[in-house]
């Protein structure tokens, strides 16, 4: 028996700042991020958007497209790091939203008896949601679950990160004899902790408060999505990660070169390039070449490793470039991207997913496609979803980034942030949602 994704949604912010605009503004030449990093256009959240509404957005839409009964599914699990709560889930709030939808069509408690969980590992977090549904499924294989990923990647302005903002979610059906992409159950894994990227709390003695804020405390507790980085070390330990990762895979399988094997590679992306650049000492090593940083800069001109970017990166990086970082879902965006573009027959073609998340870890693992993958990429429709954005100027960006805006830019479709509770002190920083 075949598990795996039965089907997929995603879900993008209606709007998006083109990178030209973000570059001429910081002084830097557009080609550079353009042709440099792959980067054309960064997805920005609206006033109304935030994670619960990207997942519970990309949830619906899998139900309707799909035509899902909640009594057929078991958990949602969602994968990110841009959690609203620090206790409450952001996947119970995504379920809710979507409950209160579609209560006409299913009843008041369809919804009560789905099991809901976050899973936090920075970038690898959705794909960790993804392995735990899959574990689940294969022990009850007559049971469905729904893997979420859903993220904003924010940047402070003017940081060398804010050109690789984005957001997004994809929501993904698993189950046993998947349409889409079955799994076998090979993980390779590399786990080690490091500072490279982390949101951490931090704390001020000298910082000015209203006294119901502050609460009587001696220090002020503040908590930021601009996170704490290292970009450098960052991809210094990305690489790492994944190479243990990749031959922990590889001698699993016992093959004599695992990427050869893969039609596609779907890398986790923090902009549109950085696949084919965290790929070179792996190349280096199964091809028996010297894996000092000189020689892999010589390999990553080579005819042999262009041709491997162009025939299996390649195609997983289109959608990035569209969109930014989405964080957790970025990995699966970029397994969409490639399924979107192809033109071939490709049931029975093995996809290599090569993933990582800061703090730090890499699961390493493969699938291969199924029959029914292009009645699914049909519904997913990401040419569609790009193409419906609005362009915004770098003004409209600076005020949504500064949260200086208090109404919409764009049309408002699907869910809506309405307000966050700052009065009633039993409920404050509760959130409350309409679908429009």
């Amino acid at each position: 028996m075949k598990f795996g994704i039965d089907a997929a949604s995603i879900y993008l912010p209606n709007l998006y700042l083109p990178i030209q605009e973000l570059a001429i503004r910081r002084n830097i030449e557009p080609e550079k991020l353009e042709l440099g990093l792959g980067l054309k256009k960064m997805a920005v959240l609206d006033v109304h958007e935030d994670t619960a509404t990207l997942a519970a957005n990309s949830l619906l839409k899998l139900f309707l497209d799909y035509d899902l009964h909640p009594k057929d599914i078991s958990r949602i699990y969602l994968g990110t790091e841009s959690a609203l709560d620090a206790a409450k889930p952001t996947a119970t709030y995504a379920i809710q939203l979507v409950a209160e939808t579609l209560k006409n069509k299913f009843g008041e408690e369809a919804f009560d008896h789905i099991d809901a969980l976050d899973m936090t590992f920075a970038c690898v977090g959705g794909v960790d949601a993804l392995q735990n549904c899959l574990d689940f499924v294969r022990v009850n294989p007559e049971k469905k679950a729904i893997c979420i990923a859903a993220d904003y990647a924010k940047y402070a302005l003017h940081s060398p990160g804010e050109y690789t903002q984005g957001a997004g979610a994809v929501a993904l059906l698993i189950s046993a004899e998947p349409n889409l992409i079955s799994f076998e159950n090979h993980w390779g894994v590399s786990t080690k902790s490091v500072f490279d990227f982390f949101k951490p709390r931090r704390y001020r003695e000298d910082f000015p408060v209203l006294e119901a804020v502050n609460s009587g405390n001696d220090v002020v507790e503040i908590f930021s999505d601009e996170p704490v980085f290292d970009g450098q070390y960052s991809n210094e330990c990305y690489k790492d990660r994944l190479r243990d990762a990749y031959f922990q895979l590889k001698a699993e399988l016992n093959v004599e070169n695992l990427y050869r094997n893969w039609h596609f590679m779907a890398f986790h992306l923090p902009y549109a390039f950085q696949g084919k650049r965290m790929f070179t000492d792996i190349f280096a090593i199964e091809n028996g070449e010297d894996t000092s940083t000189e020689n892999q800069k010589v390999l990553a001109k080579s005819e042999a490793y262009l041709e491997l970017v162009n025939q299996k990166i390649k195609p997983t990086q289109w959608a990035s470039s569209e969109i930014g970082n989405m964080y957790t879902a970025s990995i699966f965006t970029a397994f969409l991207s490639a399924l979107t573009l192809s033109e071939e027959d490709l049931e029975g073609k093995k996809v290599g997913f090569l993933s990582y998340g800061s703090g730090s870890k890499s699961k390493v693992f493969e699938g291969r496609i199924e029959m029914g993958w292009k009645s699914v990429m049909e519904k997913v429709n990401l040419k569609g979803e790009l193409e419906k954005r609005k362009a915004i100027d770098y003004e409209t960006y600076e005020n949504l980034h500064r949260k200086k805006l208090k109404n919409s830019v764009g049309e408002i479709s699907g869910f809506k942030l309405e307000k966050i509770e700052n009065e009633n002190p039993n409920l404050l920083g509760a959130r409350y949602y309409n679908y429009l």
